[in-house]
């Protein structure tokens, strides 16, 4: 993969690991009002709690750019004290923080009730695909962890997916969006499955002749959009991209911990937590989603088997035909981990304790034994938030002059 690549992560393996050390010290009588920041370089969002600068262009060394020019921002996370493990629980704040509440912005584009509500609608609604059978939560299902929990998602005509499905939950703190990072936000990736012949297998002009036709869906994306004339497919992309704004899951156990609340985690979570940082797994899995922020090789210092990283998916190489991009992947969001096996972008590990040994040989060079990564994968657990609770909409029936379902 060349000795950049791995120069690069093992110096900030290493750097994590000093981090997670000098958070093991004795108390060294830190300021009681350090303030948790986290540099989540995400897709342009603002959230009520206030603002942060984002990270930079992105650099050759895998370090990613920010999708949007707008920063992201999480809130402030007083640092408790008195504590067995504040400097522990102080630097956890700084590198992560917690999951603020749904943005109000992304993008440049304010998030309204109106769209929202739209957005959920189209959410659920199977007339986006060619089929009249797949949508949107097909995939990215609200009631399983924002994922669909098999190794490839099957859309139309029974065909198989080339990747496993992210979460759509607190994807709107990722920095891109898609394996590849090929979506700089969420209105940019919405439309990519709705279009994709093994998805949806449908077009922008088919999905607003399809909504056009169903006058209950011209009133709702007026009020929606009132500058536009009449529905356009940016417009169903926006629409969905201010639904899943909010589909954030905050007050995970760890949220919890890092804001003071002793009770939130057991002691063998926060083993968990420290080894996350000696073993130098937050070298790479940062910010307020515990990843989602930046492109790392697969296999920088052992190649996994083909089961698990097949040989003729390149990753990002194949949104930017660069030879260092071959088999590069956006470091995998951890939150809400627990709800969303199998794991990996094939799909192919079911036990979270099986992926964190993977990773430490394959990323790390390190063999995490049995008892560590049961220790890590305990912490893991930790970051499942509180889930979204959507009531299912009850859509607009279709008219005479709606294009019929396609096979």
């Amino acid at each position: 993969m060349g000795n950049r690549w791995k120069t690069c992560l093992m110096a900030a393996a290493l750097g994590a690991m000093a981090v997670g050390l000098a958070a093991c010290a004795a108390d060294d009588g830190a300021d009681e009002s350090t303030r948790a920041q986290q540099d989540t370089a995400d897709a342009g969002i603002h959230a009520p709690a206030g603002t942060m600068d984002g990270d930079g262009p992105a650099a050759a060394d895998g370090a990613v750019a920010p999708a949007g020019s707008a920063p992201a921002s999480a809130p402030e996370v007083a640092g408790a004290s008195g504590g067995e493990h504040d400097n522990l629980r102080q630097t956890a704040a700084s590198l992560f923080g917690v999951i603020p509440e749904a943005p109000t912005e992304v993008s440049g584009r304010t998030v309204t009730p109106e769209r929202v509500e739209l957005g959920r609608m189209l959410f659920f609604e199977p007339r986006l695909s060619r089929s009249h059978v797949i949508t949107c939560n097909t995939c990215h299902s609200i009631g399983t962890g924002g994922a669909d929990n098999v190794p490839a998602s099957i859309g139309h005509g029974w065909q198989r997916g080339p990747r496993n499905s992210p979460t759509v939950f607190n994807a709107v703190f990722n920095a891109a969006q898609f394996w590849d990072g090929r979506a700089s936000d969420l209105a940019e990736q919405a439309a990519g499955p709705v279009q994709a012949s093994v998805e949806m297998n449908s077009t922008p002009e088919l999905v607003v002749q399809t909504l056009s036709s169903i006058p209950r869906y011209v009133e709702l994306f007026a009020e929606a959009f009132p500058e536009s004339e009449g529905i356009t497919f940016e417009d169903v992309t926006i629409a969905l991209e201010a639904f899943e704004t909010t589909l954030v899951t905050p007050d995970a156990p760890f949220d919890r911990w890092v804001q003071g609340d002793d009770s939130a985690m057991t002691a063998n979570e926060i083993e968990g937590l420290q080894l996350f940082f000696e073993t130098g797994c937050a070298s790479c899995h940062n910010g307020v989603n515990f990843g989602g922020q930046s492109y790392f090789p697969f296999g920088v210092l052992e190649r996994p088997g083909a089961e698990i990283l097949p040989v003729g998916d390149k990753g990002r190489f194949e949104v930017t035909s660069t030879a260092t991009d071959e088999y590069v992947f956006r470091a995998s969001p951890l939150r809400n981990v627990a709800l969303t096996a199998p794991y990996f972008h094939s799909g192919q590990v079911w036990s979270l304790e099986e992926a964190v040994a993977i990773m430490g040989t394959a990323q790390l060079g390190r063999d995490i034994n049995e008892e560590e990564a049961g220790k890590i994968a305990d912490f893991l657990r930790t970051l499942t938030g509180r889930q979204p609770e959507v009531v299912y909409p009850i859509l607009p029936p279709s008219t005479p002059d709606t294009p019929r379902p396609e096979r």
